[in-house]
């Protein structure tokens, strides 16, 4: 047995041991590799959960109801209303942290009435990373089997591929309140416009990228193998990102990277 069928009879023993799972399902990589392999493990005893809120793009809302659909899971959409916590919406650099307490705790409150544990999607390199949302799925007794079975991302785009998943090479995502600099107040409107330029993007053709939002500069961060195309592009480009409310649109020359807005917490 090689190292990585290794991990993955760990994550089905993981797996196996609880009574039945509630997931905290974005249709992204990890949590559609999770919950596929829950469903193999334990049928009956899984069910998804998305929770919708403005921090979270519509399109991937979507795509979670969709993917789910597909595999045939118990599919629940949950509204969260995060904004409404001033303490998150001024946008501080435990945010993540804020978030993950506030929308776990509702998860845990729902796997109780199933009987169920709760379990999320964070893979083994997570936590090499700036996530202070872990602490707060720790304090809640959130499971994340990927990480307890030492799976990285490549290795869960490398099985997702074997398995047919459509999301085995789906670019990272992560809520539209990371594209803020900390302490900038989070607002319906601001986030609406971040998500429409990205989404513009997407539409160009674009794959990894963010569009980091500085009030009325738009700081944009493509693959480096995309830069030149982006520049071939730049005249619809600005006058798109004009149309939104930018004046200043930007090009990051280091190119996109998860996390540049922590870059000033160091």
């Amino acid at each position: 047995m090689d190292k990585l069928e290794a991990k993955v009879h760990k994550l089905k023993r993981i797996l196996a041991g609880m009574k039945g799972v509630l997931i905290a399902y974005s249709g992204g990589a990890d949590s559609t590799f999770l919950l596929k392999m829950a469903l193999d493990t334990l049928g009956e005893r899984v069910v998804a959960v998305t929770e919708k809120a403005p921090i979270f793009p519509s399109s991937e809302i979507k795509a979670a109801q969709e993917i789910a659909h597909q595999l045939g899971v118990k599919h629940l959409l949950l509204e969260a209303e995060v904004l409404g916590d001033p303490y998150f919406s001024s946008n501080p650099p435990e945010r993540c942290y804020i978030c993950k307490r506030m929308l776990f705790s509702r998860l845990k409150e729902l796997a109780e009435e199933y009987g169920f544990e709760v379990a999320d999607g964070s893979n083994y390199d997570d936590l090499g990373e700036y996530r202070p949302g872990l602490r707060a799925l720790r304090e809640l007794g959130v499971r994340s089997p990927l990480v307890e079975a030492g799976l990285t991302k490549e290795e869960i785009r490398f099985l997702s591929k074997e398995m047919g998943l459509p999301t085995w090479d789906k670019p990272a995502q992560a809520c539209l309140a990371t594209r803020f600099p900390y302490g900038e107040q989070l607002t319906p409107e601001k986030l609406e416009r971040v998500e429409k330029a990205e989404s513009f993007l997407h539409s160009l053709g674009f794959h990894q990228l963010r569009v980091r939002s500085h009030d009325v500069l738009a700081r944009i961060e493509v693959s480096k193998g995309e830069m030149a195309r982006l520049l071939e592009l730049a005249t619809l480009v600005i006058a798109k990102f004009e149309e939104l409310g930018y004046t200043y649109i930007t090009l990051d020359l280091e190119g996109y990277r998860s996390g540049s807005m922590d870059e000033i917490l160091v």
